[in-house]
């Protein structure tokens, strides 16, 4: 004998909420494990690869444990450029709870951060020298 069941009331309603939240679930998680370059606004592949090598790795654990509270475009597009800044700001970011921040891995995340800060300020100096430059042209 066959059993019929309707899904149409209170249970159907269920079964399709958990099919949904699994199906995110797996969505969500196969994202996740793509990578950490380009990971929720952080850079790409290439741009990673072209790190010096303890650059690189710092740069991935940076991706890899702030992007766990905020996207890495917030830190990168902040224009911060101070290292003491950075140190207070990755400080305070560690006492979060579930950060996963430990003390040593905030020195390597720093390692990235204030070598950002130093790509940063050089960009500045340059772009306020070039506009000085058109400014004494006109």
């Amino acid at each position: 004998m066959t059993r019929v069941y309707d899904l149409s009331g209170v249970w159907g309603y269920i079964l399709g909420l958990t099919i949904m939240m699994v199906g995110a679930s797996v969505g969500l998680f196969a994202v996740g494990c793509a990578g950490f370059s380009g990971r929720r606004g952080g850079w790409s592949e290439e741009r990673v690869e072209a790190l010096e090598p303890e650059v690189r790795g710092a740069y991935r654990l940076f991706a890899l444990r702030c992007s766990r509270c905020h996207t890495l475009a917030r830190p990168l597009s902040s224009g911060i450029t101070d290292p003491a800044h950075w140190r207070n700001y990755v400080d305070r970011m560690r006492r979060m709870p579930g950060s996963g921040i430990s003390a040593t891995e905030a020195k390597q995340v720093l390692v990235f951060l204030e070598y950002y800060a130093a790509q940063e300020r050089s960009k500045r100096r340059r772009n306020d020298t070039s506009a000085d430059k058109n400014i004494d042209e006109l």
